[in-house]
């Protein structure tokens, strides 16, 4: 049995499940109510199912996991060698994920450190891998945490959405602002700041919104050595093709993702999001 410091996330990293496997990082799960039925994310419901509840306007909400899976997950953890437990999750201005991840270290078998990293999605997948990334060279728990603060300091995301009609729903936007954006027609560029998703630009067309997108990422990157995630939403298409340009106009880009979302953040931003998180290494 192998003594290390193990990495948990929770499934809103959206890391690509072989890069999980080899660094070992385990995501607990967010869920997915719809209607009645409730699901795990990542496992129990896919993303066109998703899509289609969203644009048949069925009612969509999700929840954090419990304190008892956070629990289960550290104790298993702790069962398969981990000497301790960097915990690294979404924005807890997001979620109550981080909360219920602290009550349950609280009783955990190893010490377990649990951080608010302030990100979500690949934004947050950057900052467990850097984790892990420590973890694997030796590192203790304090050194794999500062990799991931270090990490989440650097990092910026940038969303677009065709609708902020989702992100009131959800109470992840003032009602004012939507209703704003409705008025004036205008199709939004958002950003994860101290946390929280606020607006950032008001661009008329979808064409001009996404080559916006794609002018701040560029300068958000400038010639640094970064690592790109592009997420989306039923826009498999504009996603790729906005990764393809970011190849070409990033000199220092290292790794590029290109994934759909999940539906918890489905669930908050509808079909044809399009986000893109700049991580400089």
């Amino acid at each position: 049995m192998s003594r290390h410091v193990a990495i948990v996330t929770d499934s809103t990293a959206y890391l690509p499940p072989l890069t999980m496997e080899r660094h070992g990082i385990t995501a607990v799960p967010l869920t997915v109510v719809l209607g009645d039925r409730a699901f795990e994310e990542g496992t129990e419901i896919s993303t066109r199912s998703l899509a289609l509840a969203l644009q048949k306007r069925r009612p969509v909400t999700t929840s954090r996991p419990s304190p008892q899976l956070f629990a289960e997950t550290y104790r298993r953890v702790a069962e398969s060698g981990a000497t301790g437990i960097v915990s690294l999750h979404l924005s807890a201005e997001l979620s109550g994920t981080y909360d219920a991840a602290v009550l349950a270290a609280r009783e955990a078998p190893v010490p377990v450190r649990v951080v608010d990293t302030g990100m979500i999605a690949m934004a947050l997948g950057f900052c467990a891998l850097a984790a892990a990334e420590t973890a694997e060279a030796g590192g203790t728990i304090d050194e794999a945490v500062t990799a991931a603060e270090k990490r989440a300091a650097g990092t910026s995301a940038y969303f677009y959405v065709d609708t902020l009609d989702y992100l009131r729903r959800g109470g992840r936007i003032g009602a004012a602002q939507a209703l704003l954006g409705s008025a004036l027609a205008v199709k939004p560029l958002l950003q994860l700041e101290g946390g929280r998703i606020e607006p950032l630009e008001k661009v008329r067309t979808a064409s001009k919104a996404i080559a916006r997108l794609e002018e701040i990422v560029a300068e958000r990157a400038g010639s640094a050595q970064v690592d790109i995630a592009v997420h989306h939403l039923s826009a498999p298409e504009r996603a790729e093709a906005l990764a393809e340009r970011l190849r070409v106009r990033v000199p220092g880009l290292a790794d590029l993702h290109v994934s759909e979302v999940g539906a918890v953040i489905g669930a908050h931003t509808g079909p044809g999001l399009l986000g893109a998180v700049v991580s400089p290494r």
